[in-house]
């Protein structure tokens, strides 16, 4: 899960950087002279050695195992091309100067040597040119080339420096990431450290409120217009049959009040309405299994297997949402005769099975349907999964599993007594 995108950037400064340097050096090395033949062909035959040099022997940054003695050659012989052309021309600085850039190719111990021997040519630039080096120059020389390593070699080194924490840090997300993936695998019996890093993961995964409000309406909204269509439709076949048509009116109405309530729910982020009116998530389970068998007309069997305990509300909102789409999705799509809900916990994890007998899919294709999304993303806030079992004709297993993380009872304040 590393984030590649510095090093992307710095690869990208030190390869295009260098030959903007080297095409502005060699342009101003031309126009301002001496207009000699001798000076131009030099000029313009270093300046090619030195691209050439810049895209055959350049290594990617950082270097990579296989390549750390090419990048050392590689540093090594642009910096003899850099001595060359500011040799040649003070006005080649401009070029010099993107030797730095190149110093985090290097082993830690060639930092400083690489920064010393850059900043000494840089220097050489700035008073002149090496036909100044004679007399009273020498000493501002001198001072110079203090002043670019100290200058020079500060920024280069906060830079690396920099650069390697971060991709440390990269790298030590990376690893956490992948150690919460094998303890969710394993269930270690090392609750501590488990129960932390499904918090650092279920705050790494929590979705904005657009992505909140669009699971809502979807799982409120959409689903209660469904089953309202369906309960109108029905009445209008019963029209020689005014009890029965009743029956599908009045479920309609029933329907549409308790879409309306979700929705509101919903708008004020509360919990689903019968996860408040229930002790727990199995009586939940329960009232949704009845309201939904009454209306779908579809047998629907709820078993909980092991203790249950109280579970953080993010935790049942998203088994009680999946439990619901679930049950939404037979009725659309299975043409099934029976279903079913079993909820299980264990010291681990708590698992929801939502299956049912009907005509089964090709789960290949609908692996990527808002709905199996939605029931995807909202295990995955809470650290959970969802595996779907299903074949064309064969019936529909999803399997949903959360940690057992059990809800810590609140502590009130002593501001709140």
């Amino acid at each position: 899960m590393r984030d590649d995108a510095p090093d992307v950037r710095f690869q990208q400064l030190q390869r295009q950087l260098p030959f903007v340097g080297l095409a502005v050096s060699l342009v101003l090395a031309l126009a301002l002279g001496p207009h000699t033949a001798a000076h131009m062909a030099q000029a313009c035959g270093l300046s090619v050695a030195t691209a050439l040099w810049l895209s055959f022997m350049h290594v990617p940054y950082p270097a990579p195992e296989g390549q750390r003695a090419r990048a050392v050659v590689f540093v090594a012989g642009l910096l003899v091309l850099i001595a060359a052309l500011v040799t040649l021309s003070p006005l080649f600085g401009f070029f010099g100067f993107t030797g730095y850039l190149q110093v985090a190719l290097l082993p830690r111990p060639l930092w400083a040597p690489a920064v010393a021997v850059n900043a000494a040519l840089m220097a050489t630039t700035q008073v002149g040119g090496v036909a100044n080096l004679h007399g009273g120059t020498l000493g501002v020389y001198a001072g110079l080339v203090v002043v670019n390593v100290v200058f020079a070699g500060v920024i280069t080194y906060q830079g690396i420096e920099e650069d390697q924490r971060s991709r440390r840090r990269a790298e030590t997300i990376g690893e956490l990431a992948e150690a919460n993936r094998r303890l969710r695998e394993t269930m270690q019996e090392n609750a501590g450290l488990h129960a932390q890093l499904v918090t650092q993961a279920r705050e790494a995964g929590v979705l904005d409120e657009r992505q909140r409000m669009a699971g809502e309406i979807h799982d409120t909204l959409a689903q209660g217009l469904t089953g309202i269509v369906t309960q109108l439709e029905a009445a209008e076949r019963f029209d020689a049959d005014p009890v029965r048509r009743a029956r599908h009116r009045e479920l309609a109405r029933t329907l549409a009040r308790d879409s309306l309530a979700e929705a509101r729910r919903s708008v004020q982020a509360l919990r689903p309405g019968p996860l408040d009116q229930a002790a727990h998530l199995p009586g939940a389970l329960d009232d949704l299994a009845r309201r939904w068998s009454r209306t779908s007309g579809v047998t629907v069997r709820v078993e909980v297997t092991g203790s249950p305990v109280p579970l953080p509300p993010p935790v049942e909102v998203a088994l009680f949402r999946t439990a619901q789409e679930g049950l939404a999705n037979i009725a659309k799509h299975a043409a099934a005769s029976r279903a079913g809900l079993t909820l299980s916990y264990t010291h681990e994890v708590v698992m929801l099975d939502v299956l049912d007998d009907g005509t089964g899919f090709d789960s290949a294709p609908a692996a990527d349907s808002y709905g199996l999304t939605a029931m995807r993303r909202r295990l995955h806030q809470v650290g959970g999964s969802l595996e779907i079992e299903t074949a064309p004709g064969d019936g529909t297993a999803l399997s949903a599993s959360v940690p057992a993380t059990t809800q810590t009872p609140a502590h009130p304040a002593a501001g709140d007594a």
